[in-house]
């Protein structure tokens, strides 16, 4: 298959775009590389792979790019609330705008896999499972451009949308602003942690768990298509001091105090079922514990705080 990603070179795309190409299929790549990252050098010794500097929102880019692609990956985006809050005009343009422009453009046989976020959910009904036919309430700019492209793209008949969990996991481009990989980043440098509000909850999965659930979309399309799919880990619907248990359980000497006053800004809280997914015949290989086990090999080559996207 020929397959146009953009944003490939972010944290998903580093990821994604090796292990599509190492399936055997021909890989483009569209990403304006705006943290200076190199993280999809190893790929270039792939005769199937192209890579292209530029933005996701110029058409007179992207129309060359679409004519040959049999599947569009739209991973391009302003990801996460602070990142969209500093610049909400590129924000719309990048995570709504753009998705649109491509579902016009593309045409009704090309296939679209899209990946948007849990955060859709928002804040979720105490002890009741978020599933796909649960109403979207998204309270970040972040979530409500997402929800905006999701419902782009399932208008047109040949797409399907995941709705992921708050991935972790180390990758080419890092990210350590996301919880898991900070909070372990925190635990491995810092020994300790302040917690505030350590009962909001949420779902998780591998960033390498993601590479394998778009790769389970592109083999199984007619049978998924025209769906949202949550993507999680079904025995990972967390509160943040579960997590930080879970972390302290690798890393004995980690500390972690909730807070008496204060209140998290981030107020997502919720839990989600991926049985929609599962009954797909689709499994996670990566549980927290491997995850976590990989974050502190990892947290001894990284040292510093340039793998965050604010």
């Amino acid at each position: 298959m020929n397959i146009l990603i953009t944003g490939g070179a972010g944290y998903l795309g580093s990821v994604m775009t090796p292990h599509l190409l190492s399936k055997g299929h021909q890989v483009t790549v569209l990403d304006n590389f705006m943290f200076r990252q190199n993280s999809l050098a190893d790929c270039c010794h792939y005769e199937g792979f192209q890579v292209i500097r530029g933005d996701c929102r110029d058409q007179a880019t992207v129309k060359p790019l679409l004519k040959k692609a049999d599947i569009i990956i739209p991973l391009a985006a302003l990801v996460g609330a602070p990142l969209c809050n500093d610049d909400k005009e590129a924000a719309e343009s990048v995570n709504h705008g753009a998705v649109k422009t491509l579902c016009e453009l593309s045409s009704s046989d090309q296939r679209i896999i899209m990946p948007i976020t849990n955060s859709g959910y928002g804040v979720g009904e105490e002890g009741k499972f978020c599933t796909e036919e649960t109403p979207l309430r998204p309270i970040t700019l972040y979530g409500k451009t997402k929800v905006a492209a999701e419902e782009a793209v399932l208008s047109r008949d040949n797409s399907v949308s995941f709705r992921l969990a708050t991935v972790f996991g180390m990758a080419p481009r890092m990210r350590l602003d996301l919880l898991v990989n900070d909070f372990v980043y925190r635990a491995v440098n810092d020994r300790a942690l302040l917690i505030f509000e350590g009962h909001f909850k949420r779902n998780y999965i591998h960033v390498r768990d993601i590479a394998r659930v778009f790769e389970h979309a592109i083999n199984n399309f007619e049978s998924m298509k025209g769906q949202p799919y949550n993507a999680g880990l079904e025995e990972a619907n967390l509160s943040k001091l579960e997590l930080c248990t879970k972390i302290k359980e690798h890393l004995p000497k980690f500390v972690f105090v909730e807070a008496e006053v204060g209140e998290d800004p981030d107020k997502r809280d919720y839990i989600v079922s991926n049985q929609r997914l599962l009954n797909t015949g689709f499994e996670t290989e990566w549980d927290l514990d491997r995850g976590i086990q990989e974050l502190i090999k990892g947290y001894t080559i990284i040292r510093n705080t340039i793998y965050s996207n604010v």
